[in-house]
């Protein structure tokens, strides 16, 4: 018995790290019109280099104002878009797989899209990665709650308090964590297919691994051995007290797998691990949604439809249909 139940272990670890480990954007080539790689040219998209000094360097940040309005007092609201696994150097996913830009020009709320961050989980890490001689400690949290607002607010007048933030897989829990240690700054998160139970002994091996993968990551550096705190510390699961004590609205979306009209034209060699990592997903979300509920949560939306893979398209579609739900959410 024990042995059929380590040879199981070692097949979906195996799965896990398989679709894991599929890179975003290689996932659904100009799969439809909801996710045709970058938006128009004549948006007033800007390209920030923001200094980290928790990071001791320069990170990109593609950011739109909310409109050609002056800002109201206090400032502009944002929302943050979070990237995905293989995070690039050069443009956030969100921008290079979507139109993003486009949906939120001249919304009323500014556009944040941070750049890189690949196998980060958009964490406070405790050193470099050791694997791949990383010259810098990964300290997105600090980046992104203190460092970035602090710098927009003095540069582009967007308010540091009472934003959104968006996550795709990856960072879907990063979103709902960030909403749980920093209320004020994010009264609105959503997390799109996200894998929310990263203390789990299953997901803990399939992260390490996905990780090694996915730029040769040691994630002994991010959280340390599986026992320390921190895993803890970064597991919606774990946190939902807290985000339901915040009041924080919610955007919860995932999919069982299985294929819908979104898919048209993508790539079929990606078929397979797409379907098998939003499957995978799935259920973390529904865990989460009953511990939301057993804590007493009452302001979140979950979104699970009965068919839908891992893929951008899907994401784009989750954001067009979020979008009004944020927009009133922030300026209300």
């Amino acid at each position: 018995m024990v042995g059929a139940v380590r040879t199981w272990l070692r097949r979906a670890i195996a799965t896990c790290v398989a679709v894991l480990a599929v890179p975003a954007n290689a996932a659904v080539p100009n799969v439809t019109p909801l996710a045709n790689a970058f938006s128009r040219q004549g948006l007033p998209v800007e390209y920030l280099d923001v200094y980290s000094t928790a990071m001791g360097r320069n990170v990109r940040v593609q950011y739109q104002p909310a409109s050609a309005a002056p800002a109201p007092p206090g400032g502009q609201k944002a929302v943050y878009l979070l990237d995905g696994m293989r995070a690039r150097d050069d443009y956030n996913g969100w921008d290079i797989e979507t139109q993003a830009f486009e949906w939120f020009f001249d919304s009323g709320v500014a556009t944040v899209m941070p750049v890189g961050g690949q196998s980060s989980f958009y964490s406070d890490w405790y050193s470099p990665s050791s694997f791949n001689n990383q010259p810098y400690t990964y300290k997105w949290e600090t980046f992104l709650t203190s460092e970035l607002p602090a710098w927009l607010a003095a540069n582009k007048q967007v308010s540091p308090a009472g934003n959104g933030v968006v996550g795709v897989s990856m960072s879907g829990g990063a979103a709902l964590i960030l909403s749980a240690y920093h209320p004020a700054q994010f009264r609105y998160a959503a997390s799109l297919s996200g894998f929310l139970n990263p203390s789990a002994v299953f997901m803990q091996q399939a992260i390490r691994v996905a990780m090694l993968d996915a730029g040769g990551f040691n994630v002994d550096n991010m959280w340390g051995a599986p026992w320390d705190s921190a895993w803890k510390r970064n597991d919606p699961i774990q946190q939902v007290s807290r985000i339901v004590a915040n009041g924080t609205r919610l955007w919860i979306y995932c999919a069982p797998g299985g294929t819908t009209p979104l898919d048209v034209g993508a790539d079929p060699n990606q078929a397979l691990p797409a379907n098998s990592l939003e499957s995978m997903a799935l259920k973390s979300n529904l865990d989460f949604q009953t511990a939301y509920r057993e804590a007493g949560g009452r302001n979140g939306t979950f979104e699970f439809p009965p068919a839908g893979n891992h893929a951008w398209p899907y994401w784009g579609a989750q954001l067009q249909a979020l979008k009004p739900d944020l927009i009133a959410t922030l300026n209300g």
